[in-house]
């Protein structure tokens, strides 16, 4: 299953949505629905669902991640990055979603793949 995500960052913290069903913190996003659909499509699609008052500008490709088998099913991840985040942190999606936060991605339970690209991006952006 192929998913879209985002990540975001402002001073440090990192802008994550926190799983109802396991208390894991993860990137906002999630699974394509139909066939077709295209990983920015996906991405715009899941983020007026679960963030309906964030506003996102100038998202750019930044690289495709194979999560292996993640608990979720979505094994291939297409991740974005966006110059500029503003708007309300508002949650569209209740069922699926029980808080949204900048937060420092060492400081919470984060889901192994959030996991994962959080530490390659965090590293690759020190380097750069």
């Amino acid at each position: 299953m192929k998913s879209s995500k985002l990540i975001a960052i402002r001073r440090g913290r990192v802008l994550l949505v926190r799983r109802r069903k396991d208390g894991a913190w993860t990137l906002p996003g999630g699974k394509r629905k139909k066939a077709g659909e295209s990983a920015k499509a996906c991405l715009r699609r899941e983020l007026r669902e679960e963030l309906p008052r964030l506003r996102v500008r100038k998202t750019a490709l930044w690289r495709k991640f194979d999560g292996g088998r993640a608990k979720n099913g979505a094994r291939n991840h297409t991740i974005f990055t966006a110059a500029k985040v503003g708007g309300k942190l508002l949650i569209g999606d209740e069922r699926e979603i029980d808080r949204v936060k900048w937060r420092k991605p060492s400081r919470v339970r984060l889901s192994q793949t959030t996991r994962l690209i959080c530490q390659i991006f965090l590293v690759k952006r020190r380097s750069s």
